[in-house]
C-alpha cells in the first residue's frame, strides 16, 4: 500500500513561504523607513536651509556703534605742535618713509612734512585721498599744496577711531568688502586653511577622508578636515564644540551655503566673522579690526609678511598670539610664506624678504582705541539719552565727537606730571592722589578732553563725571557776580571781619580766613582775587542765599544748591564737569552753551540720524560778566592763582580761581583763556586730607596743561555801557592816575563813586600792562 506523500510537501511548502513572506515584509518596512527618513530629511533640510539663508541675508553680525574723534583740520597760518602732528599720524598708524607714494605713508623733514592722506567719508561728503606738501615756520603751519602744486586751502585728515558701543557678546568686528582685503591675504588663507575652496562644493571628501585616518590613529576626535565654508559655519551658525553631533549638522549645512550663494559671497562672510584674537573682553573678529588691532592700519595697505601673520593665526589666535607668543607666531607666518612660495604665488625673493622682517605688531597700549575711557563714559552717557542700548549696540551707528587727542594726551600728561612732582615733594600723604580734569573750547562749549584720574586709560570710576566734592572757594565768582548784580561793583569795600551766623539748634556758623587773619575793608575784586572768606560771608548774608542759588542755576548749576550759609564758601559738593558748566558760561561771556561732546551721529551707511548743533542762552549781562571776568583776571595776576604766571609769558591772559574745601581734603583750580576752559580737581578717594592747597596742586596742573596747550590770550571787547575809572584802593573813591595806591577799574555807567579821594601829585602809577592786553 503507498504512503501518502502531501503532508510532508505540503510542509516543505509552508517552510519556503515564511521566509519570503518575512523578507518581503522587512522591504516594505525598510521602504517606508526610507520613506519617513526622507520625508524626515527632506523637513531638516528645508529647515537647515532657511536657518542658512535668513542668517545670511538678514543682519548677519551685531555690530558696535564706532566713535570717533574730532578730524584734524589743517590750513596755512594754522599753529601746529609739528611733534602733536606727527603722534597724531602715528596713532592713525601711517608709516614714516623716505618716499610717500601710497595712501598712509607720511615723508618727514625738519621744516615741512609730505602726508599721503587716505581719505575718508565724513558725513558732509568724502574726503578724497591725496599727497599734500606742508611747510612750516616753527610751530607754524605756512603753506599746503597737493602734488600738482596748487594750494589747498583747508583739508582734512580721517579721524581717529576711539572706541564703540559693543553688544553683549563683546563681539567687534571692522566690516570689509571682498575687494578691500588684499590679494595676498585670499591666496594665504585658501592656500592654508583650504586648497581645493573653489573646487568643492562646500566640504570636501579628500578632507573629511583625511581628518577620519587622523582621528581613527589618534582613537579620538583631533582634526576636522573642516573647508573654509564647514569653519564659516560652525563659527556663524553653531558652536566650536568638537563633537559628532556638531559635525553632522555642519556638512549640510555647508552645502546648502554652497548651493546658494557664490564662493565671492562666501569668502567675504568669513573674512569678517574668523575669530582673531582677544582685547581684555572684547573678542577681535574679521580681519579688518584684526588688521587695526595688530597693526593699527587699514587691511588694504597691509604688506605680505603682515598677511601672512594674520592667515597663519587663522588655526589658533591664542596660540600663535604675536605678543604673547612671537616665536611661535613667526614660526606659523614663515610656515605660511613657504606654502605660498611652494605653490607659486610668491617668488623665493618675496619669500626671503617677508621671512626677514618682524612682526610689525604695534604694542596694545600705544593704541588709541580705549585710550580715552572717561571721555567715552560721557559719551554713552549722552547717547543714551536718545537711543536704547540695544541700537547703540548693534546698529553700526557712527559717532562723532569734539574729542582733541592732541589736547586729551596733553591733559593726560600734566596730570601724570604734577602729580608724581607732589609725590615726591610730600610723600606717603598722597601716595593714592587722584584727579579729575574736564578740558573745554569756551567759544563752542565742545568738550575736548576728559580725564577721569590719575591712570587716564583706567575704566574704572570716572571722576571727571562722578567725584562729587566740594567745592570750596570755586563758588565765590557766583556770589561776587550776584553781589554785582545788586549794585555793589569791584570798588566797594567790603568788611573782612569776623561774622557769625545763627543756625538752627542753637549753633551758629562762623568761618574764617585760610590766613586766620583779619584785613579790614577790602575792595570787592581784590576780596575775591585773595580769596577771602570773611568778606565773601558779609556779601552773600547781605545780598541774601536765594540770589547766589539764583546765579548759580542760571550759570548752569542743574541741582537744587542747599540753601545753608555755608553754601557762601563752597559745601555744596559737585563734580568736575558740574563746576565746569558755570565755569564755561563765564568764559563764555556770559552766554549759557550746554556742553557737548557729540557733534553728529549717523548711521551705518552715513545718513545723519542726530545732530547737536552750537546752543547759547544770555544768561548775564556783558557789563556785569566784564566786571567778574577783570576780577578773576586779577586773581591770576595778584591773587592765589599768581603761580600761574610763573610758568606763562605775561603777554597771555588768563582768569580763574584757586578751591580748597574745609579741612583742605580737596583742591580745586578753574580757569579760561582765549580758546581754553579747564577745571582741575585733586584729592584722595578716602577724603583724607591734603599737604597742600588748590593753588599748591590743582593750580599746577592747569598751569602744566596751558604750558602745553599754549592758548589764545584772552581778549575782552568793552561793552558800550562800561566806563573805567581811576580809584584809591585803600578808599574807594575817585581819583586821579598820578595818584598813589590807585588802579583803573572798570564800572558799569552811572555806578562810579561820586566822591573823590585826597592825594598828592608826583606819585607813581602802578603796572597794569596786563590790563591794556586786555583789550589789545
Amino acid at each position: 500500500m503507498a504512503k501518502k506523500r502531501a503532508p510532508k510537501s505540503s510542509s516543505r511548502g509552508k517552510s519556503t513561504k515564511k521566509p519570503r513572506s518575512f523578507l518581503k515584509k522587512f522591504l516594505i518596512f525598510l521602504f517606508k523607513l526610507s520613506l519617513l527618513g526622507m520625508v524626515i530629511g527632506g523637513i531638516g533640510l528645508i529647515y537647515l536651509d532657511v536657518q542658512v539663508k535668513s542668517k545670511f541675508e538678514g543682519k548677519r553680525w551685531a555690530l558696535p556703534a564706532k566713535v570717533y574723534a574730532r578730524p584734524l583740520e589743517l590750513y596755512p597760518g594754522q599753529v601746529l605742535d609739528r611733534q602733536a602732528l606727527k603722534d597724531e599720524l602715528k596713532g592713525l598708524g601711517y608709516r614714516f618713509v623716505n618716499r610717500a607714494d601710497k595712501p598712509g605713508m607720511v615723508e618727514w623733514a625738519s621744516s615741512r612734512a609730505r602726508v599721503y592722506t587716505r581719505g575718508f567719508s565724513f558725513p558732509d561728503g568724502d574726503e578724497s585721498a591725496q599727497r599734500l606738501l606742508l611747510s612750516f615756520s616753527g610751530n607754524q603751519l605756512v603753506s599746503i599744496k597737493d602734488s600738482r602744486g596748487s594750494i589747498v586751502p583747508l583739508s582734512r585728515l580721517e579721524p581717529i577711531l576711539i572706541g564703540g558701543i559693543y553688544p553683549r557678546d563683546n563681539e567687534d568686528r571692522d566690516l570689509i568688502r571682498l575687494e578691500q582685503a588684499p590679494q595676498l591675504l585670499l591666496d594665504s588663507l585658501i592656500q592654508i586653511e583650504d586648497r581645493d575652496y573653489y573646487n568643492h562644493f562646500g566640504v570636501s571628501p579628500k578632507g573629511i577622508a583625511r581628518a577620519m585616518w587622523v582621528n581613527l590613529k589618534a582613537r579620538r576626535f583631533i582634526q576636522g578636515g573642516s573647508t573654509l565654508t564647514q569653519q564659516l559655519i560652525k563659527n556663524f551658525y553653531l558652536t566650536s564644540d568638537r563633537t559628532l553631533a556638531r559635525k553632522l549638522m555642519e556638512i549640510p549645512m555647508a552645502v546648502l551655503l554652497d548651493l546658494r550663494y557664490s564662493k565671492d559671497e562666501i569668502l567675504e562672510a568669513y573674512l569678517n566673522e574668523v575669530y582673531l584674537g582677544q582685547s581684555g573682553s572684547r573678542a577681535v573678529h574679521g580681519f579688518g579690526l584684526a588688521s587695526q588691532y595688530y597693526f593699527a592700519q587699514p587691511i588694504n595697505e597691509l604688506k605680505l609678511h603682515q598677511v601672512a601673520l594674520l592667515a597663519g593665526m587663522v588655526k589658533g589666535p591664542s596660540y600663535f598670539d604675536p605678543r604673547r607668543h612671537p616665536e611661535r607666531a613667526k614660526a606659523r607666518r614663515d610656515l605660511v610664506l613657504k606654502v605660498l612660495q611652494e605653490q607659486g604665488v610668491i617668488s623665493m625673493k618675496d619669500r626671503l624678504d617677508a621671512e626677514k622682517r618682524g612682526l610689525g605688531v604695534v604694542k596694545q597700549r600705544s593704541l588709541h582705541k580705549g585710550a580715552y575711557p572717561a571721555y567715552l563714559d560721557l559719551v554713552k552717557r549722552q547717547l543714551r539719552e536718545e537711543y536704547p542700548e540695544d541700537v547703540l549696540s548693534s546698529e553700526g551707528l557712527r559717532v562723532f565727537t569734539s574729542l582733541d587727542p592732541m589736547v586729551q594726551a596733553n591733559t593726560a600728561a600734566a596730570l601724570t606730571k604734577t602729580i608724581g612732582n607732589l609725590k615726591k615733594r610730600f610723600g606717603k600723604p598722597v601716595t593714592a592722589l587722584q584727579g579729575g580734569i574736564v578740558v573745554t573750547d569756551p567759544q563752542t562749549g565742545e568738550v575736548l578732553a576728559l580725564v577721569g584720574g590719575k591712570n587716564a586709560r583706567y575704566q574704572g570710576f570716572n571722576r571727571a563725571l562722578d567725584a562729587r566734592r566740594p567745592i570750596g572757594s570755586l563758588v565765590k565768582p557766583a556770589v561776587f557776580l550776584a553781589g554785582l548784580e545788586e549794585g555793589y561793583t569791584l570798588a566797594s569795600l567790603l568788611d573782612d571781619q569776623p561774622i557769625s551766623v545763627p543756625l538752627p539748634g542753637g549753633k551758629s556758623w562762623v568761618p574764617q580766613n585760610f590766613d586766620r587773619q583779619s584785613h579790614g575793608k577790602v575792595p570787592l575784586y581784590l576780596s575775591l582775587a585773595k580769596s577771602y572768606n570773611q568778606s565773601t560771608a558779609q556779601l552773600g548774608m547781605d545780598i541774601g542765599l536765594p540770589k547766589v542759588i539764583d546765579t548759580l542755576e542760571r550759570l548752569g548749576i542743574s541741582r537744587d544748591p542747599k540753601p545753608y550759609p555755608s553754601l557762601l564758601l563752597g559745601a555744596e559738593s559737585m563734580s568736575p564737569f558740574e563746576i565746569a558748566t558755570v565755569y564755561q558760561t563765564i568764559a563764555a561771556n556770559g552766554f549759557r552753551t550746554p556742553m557737548r561732546a557729540i557733534r553728529l551721529v549717523t548711521d551705518s551707511e552715513g545718513q545723519e540720524l542726530s545732530r547737536y548743533p552750537f546752543e547759547v542762552k544770555q544768561v548775564v549781562t556783558a557789563e556785569n560778566m566784564h566786571l567778574i571776568q577783570y576780577a578773576l583776571q586779577a586773581v591770576t595776576r595778584e591773587g592765589t592763582g599768581r603761580y600761574i604766571y610763573t610758568r606763562l609769558p605775561g603777554s597771555i591772559n588768563v582768569a580763574g580761581k584757586t578751591g580748597t574745601s574745609n579741612g583742605q581734603r580737596d583742591s580745586w583750580f578753574a580757569g579760561f583763556a582765549g580758546d581754553r576752559m579747564a577745571v582741575v580737581w585733586l584729592g584722595l578717594d578716602d577724603n583724607g586730607k591734603l599737604p597742600f592747597t588748590g593753588s599748591g596742586g590743582a593750580l599746577r596742573v592747569w598751569t602744566e596743561l596751558m604750558v602745553k596747550e599754549r592758548p589764545q590770550s584772552l581778549m575782552a571787547v568793552q561793552p558800550e555801557e562800561i566806563e573805567y575809572h581811576w580809584i584809591e584802593e585803600k578808599t574807594g573813591l575817585i581819583s586821579a592816575e598820578q595818584c598813589q595806591g590807585v588802579r583803573q577799574l572798570p564800572f558799569i555807567k552811572g555806578t562810579a563813586p561820586q566822591d573823590y579821594a585826597e592825594c598828592a601829585g608826583n606819585q607813581q602809577q602802578e603796572s597794569m600792562d596786563w590790563f591794556e592786553r586786555w583789550f589789545r
